[in-house]
């Protein structure tokens, strides 16, 4: 499971675990990275939001979570971090909530994916998460379009040099 793997750079200026998502050469759009800094300057996720709209709102967000990140605590019914930053580049105010949650079983390559589809009371918006070997929650926030078994084909890990402040 090559993409579920963690460098070992000793003092990384990004994350210290591999992103995994589309590669921005991939998409046909525009492709905006955030980082989630802790208190300490370590990284507590990293979200990459996809614009194929060209500049009108993004169609998709890819979050990466590592295990202790405060973004992955969420209240009963409330939305994940990617799915509120998706209405927020959307200046949608309305307010969304959870509405319940399907386990799925999905194959990449050789590998199975436990996916969690999260059914939200905006139906424009589709919402998957799954949770890497290394402890990393990985969440897809699509505004309009659903989210086939064919996108998990497309994520990999991307590159360290992607992350880093120069």
């Amino acid at each position: 499971m090559s993409f579920l793997r963690r460098r070992s750079a000793a003092t990384p200026a990004g994350p210290d675990f591999d992103v995994l998502a589309m590669d921005p050469g991939d998409w046909p759009g525009n492709l905006g990275a955030g980082l989630l800094p802790a208190p300490d300057g370590s990284c507590q996720g990293v979200f990459l939001r996809y614009d194929l709209f060209g500049g009108r709102g993004p169609a998709m967000i890819i979050g990466n979570l590592p295990e202790g990140s405060p973004a992955r605590e969420t209240e009963e019914g409330q939305v994940p971090f990617e799915v509120a930053q998706l209405l927020l580049a959307l200046e949608n105010d309305e307010p969304v909530e959870v509405t319940g949650t399907d386990d799925m079983p999905v194959m990449q390559g050789d590998n199975l994916l436990i996916v969690r589809r999260v059914k939200l009371s905006e139906t424009r918006i589709s919402c998957v998460q799954f949770d890497r070997s290394d402890g990393v929650l990985v969440t897809i926030a699509s505004w309009d379009r659903p989210i086939t078994d064919d996108l998990y084909t497309l994520l990999k890990p991307l590159p360290a040099e992607l992350f880093q402040q120069g």
